[in-house]
């Protein structure tokens, strides 16, 4: 949720600022000339889930030249710096969300001599959302994985919904994106990956797709004038304060927002690479979400693909954010290219790969970046819905699962598409399609259970050796399908659809028998725990014929 410190106005010549919150004050000087006088007497409150405006209008620069910043004193003494940013109409934002509960200090920096060393207090106190932990960061302890900010694991599934923008653009109810976002909550998906904005597609689109569902080529522009006329010189203040209602609800569902800043392939007007305009674009985008706690930066999908960027430009680019970034929020690149020749870089890895034999590619993928979360952000399933869209590789809901699960038991993280939600398209009611039309999600709901009972944090692959033979070897553990494991005597297999028999070949434990329980990775369904007598070489036959299954083998005591 955001809060607004309404507002700094000006009144009258010269300017005068009249307060509509009763914690900053006006007061007069001994020539009887009205000039605006802040105090820190009294404080404002908000949660830990909660992002506050500090508004001043009636600033005579609103874009280009000047500086409208605040030092803010954290509660443990430290500071950084946190900068302002325009709004147009002689409008100055500053933005601010505190990360730990306690008292905040904060006294603006301005270039101009009427709006520096201002002081006042944020009581920033615990959330008060069920749905929120904090933002999202690599777990220091195991770099592999990610962590939220309350010491929760983080289990990401990422749906992505590039015109989310587009969406309910003019209607500040946001209408519907909120059923949709809560429906995508409901089904386990826990983040939106999403453009900043988002023109046109290159492909065939659907003759048969309703236009209510299409939002193809919008009106809007996050730049003054329109996409096919840009003006460059200013940006579209309005379209921002609409994608700011956006990034808040996915805040307040406890969804992070991935947050693509550019893409190439959708048709998007965009300035010259290292104008005044680019940056002021680029710049802006940072400035105005890095508050949020659900934020994470994308500098571009599919960075390197189209010729429009090179490597030195996303070098630039990424050192503008952690510049620009008080909160210092999660970085990556829609783009392998760029991550595995500059992974210092990026705070996790992100793949963009469709191949078969995905899950050893995710394997090798996972051991070279063994520093690092890796994310597969773009595996090539794109489940298929009632109108066609861009078809990758795959379509059936199960196989896509199937490279899903695919990618996690090689340790790395995956993404979701459906071809209706994904791009230009964007069916926004799937609930009201026939039965046999509506996508798969509840498929979904199942992997983030599965992994909130047995944590992804705790596991690591097995790296299968080529042959079975040798049977009490650590690379040893199953004659198919892959498996995870803590370490500890817990083991997760996962079989695709087309494995009926496997033998499990684990190390004895104390109590010489284990117990087995099968999940049905389609219904969600659980079968009762089978306790068996240990065995070097244990056959297990999967219970759902043609259906994809994890198998959970736990010491028995």
């Amino acid at each position: 949720m955001k809060r607004r410190l309404h507002n700094y106005t000006p009144w009258g010549k010269p300017f005068v600022l009249v307060l509509t919150c009763c914690w900053l004050l006006l007061s007069a000087t001994a020539r009887g000339q009205q000039k605006a006088q802040f105090t820190d007497a009294g404080s404002k409150a908000i949660g830990a889930d909660e992002v506050l405006d500090l508004v001043f209008n009636g600033v005579a620069q609103s874009d280009g030249g000047l500086v409208l910043d605040a030092w803010v004193r954290e509660p443990n003494g430290d500071r950084f710096l946190l900068r302002g940013f325009p709004n147009g109409g002689g409008t100055w934002l500053l933005r601010f969300s505190g990360k730990q509960p306690g008292t905040y200090g904060l006294t603006t920096v301005s270039s101009n001599p009427q709006w520096a060393g201002k002081t006042f207090e944020v009581q920033v106190r615990e959330a008060s959302n069920p749905l929120f932990r904090g933002e999202m960061s690599v777990d220091t302890e195991n770099p592999k994985r990610f962590v939220f900010q309350d010491g929760s694991p983080a289990f990401p599934i990422a749906f992505e919904l590039d015109w989310l923008f587009a969406l309910d653009y003019g209607d500040p109810e946001l209408p519907r994106t909120a059923p949709l976002l809560d429906t995508i909550r409901a089904n386990g998906f826990n983040q939106v990956v999403m453009n900043v904005y988002a023109y046109d597609i290159g492909w065939k689109k659907d003759p048969e797709l309703p236009e209510r569902y299409n939002f193809s080529a919008p009106a809007f522009y996050p730049f003054g004038g329109t996409n096919e006329q840009p003006d460059f010189s200013s940006l579209n203040y309005a379209y921002f304060d609409h994608l700011d209602r956006v990034v808040e609800m996915l805040n307040a569902k406890g969804i992070s927002a991935h947050l693509m800043i550019y893409v190439w392939n959708k048709k998007v007007s965009w300035p010259e690479m290292y104008s005044d305009a680019d940056n002021r674009y680029f710049d802006h985008v940072i400035r105005r979400y890095q508050a949020y706690p659900n934020i994470i930066w994308d500098i571009s999908k599919e960075a390197l693909d189209y010729g429009r960027c090179d490597i030195p430009y996303i070098d630039e680019r990424i050192g503008r954010v952690r510049d620009l970034d008080a909160y210092g929020r999660l970085v990556t690149v829609h783009d392998y290219e760029y991550c595995k020749v500059r992974p210092e870089m990026v705070d996790f890895i992100s793949i963009q790969s469709w191949r078969s034999g995905l899950y050893h590619h995710m394997l090798e993928a996972a051991q070279i970046h063994a520093d690092k979360p890796v994310v597969n952000i773009e595996h090539g399933g794109y489940e298929k819905g009632p109108y066609l869209n861009f078809q990758g590789s795959y379509t059936d809901p199960i196989t896509c699962l199937a490279r899903s699960y695919e990618c996690l038991f090689a340790g790395v993280y995956a993404s979701y598409y459906w071809q209706d939600t994904s791009w230009n398209a964007i069916v926004y009611d799937p609930w009201n399609l026939p039965e046999a039309e509506q996508p798969h999600w509840a498929y979904y709901k199942t992997m983030q259970e599965l992994f909130r009972e047995y944590p992804f944090q705790d596991l690591r692959p097995v790296d299968l050796k080529i042959t079975t033979n040798g049977r009490q070897e650590d690379e040893n553990t199953n004659t198919s399908g892959w498996a995870l494991t803590n370490g500890a005597g817990t083991y997760l297999y996962y079989f695709e659809d087309r494995v009926e028999f496997s033998h499990l070949i684990v190390p004895e434990p104390d109590s010489g028998s284990v117990s087995l329980k099968w999940l049905n990775l389609l219904t969600g369904e659980y079968l009762p725990d089978e306790v068996r007598q240990w065995a070097g070489w244990m056959e297990v036959a999967t219970p759902w014929g043609g259906a994809p299954t994890v198998l959970i083998l736990e010491s028995h005591e």
